[in-house]
């Protein structure tokens, strides 16, 4: 029985490895698809978002819709899609033009954010608590290895520690520096919620005393 369940920790010992590999790559696939989007969807910086709005609200003053929708189309960064739903529906009113806005923001633009950022949290969480299970899974086999009534030299059971030890490094590897990118992540995607809020705002203003 004991021989059996030395094995049996080995192996999941040895696979809690493959785990951890597979939660770390997991987690680094969503990080750099988070900043990406990030990216795609924020102005470089808040002069580039003015000047798209300083070319923006002239036209949609002047009534001029075609050449303002025409502006923001095909342009992949947040505030032109909403503002060119917000052109092509302006027929709506304020508020129901406002309602939609606000689910498009939430369903499009900022819900793969959240699924990443969800993932990336999990994946955190997941590091330490994977670490822990090959840590006592290679406990385990070293100690049934000893409970066999076999004598044991230090050396051979330096390989079943020497799995506890690397699995709770591999997991608190993986959790520490995507802890730091995930704050980062956060920081950038409330950046772009505080200056799309601010734009959108300016280009709703047009729409508001609107009939």
């Amino acid at each position: 029985m004991l021989e059996a369940t030395y094995a049996l920790a080995k192996h999941l010992g040895t696979a809690s490895y493959g785990f951890l590999a597979i939660n770390f790559f997991w987690g680094l696939f969503c990080v750099i698809m988070a900043f990406r989007r990030v990216w795609q969807l924020s102005f470089r910086n808040r002069q580039k978002q003015n000047e798209f709005l300083q070319e923006l609200l002239p036209k949609l003053e002047a009534g001029q819709y075609a050449a303002a929708a025409e502006q923001c189309a095909g342009d992949a960064r947040a505030l032109p899609l909403l503002a060119h739903v917000a052109i092509l529906n302006r027929n709506m009113g304020y508020e129901s033009l406002r309602q939609v806005l606000s689910e498009l923001l939430q369903q499009d633009v900022l819900g793969e954010l959240e699924y990443r950022t969800s993932w990336i949290a999990t994946t955190i969480k997941s590091g330490p608590l994977l670490g822990l299970f090959g840590t006592v899974l290679g406990m385990m086999a070293a100690f049934g290895k000893i409970g066999t009534g076999v004598k044991v030299q230090p050396y051979e059971i330096a390989a079943e520690i020497s799995i506890a030890l690397v699995c709770t490094g591999m997991g608190l590897a993986t959790a520490i520096p995507f802890n730091f990118l995930l704050a980062a992540i956060n920081i950038r995607v409330r950046r772009l919620q505080e200056t799309l809020a601010s734009g959108l705002m300016q280009v709703l203003e047009h729409f508001k005393g609107r009939k």
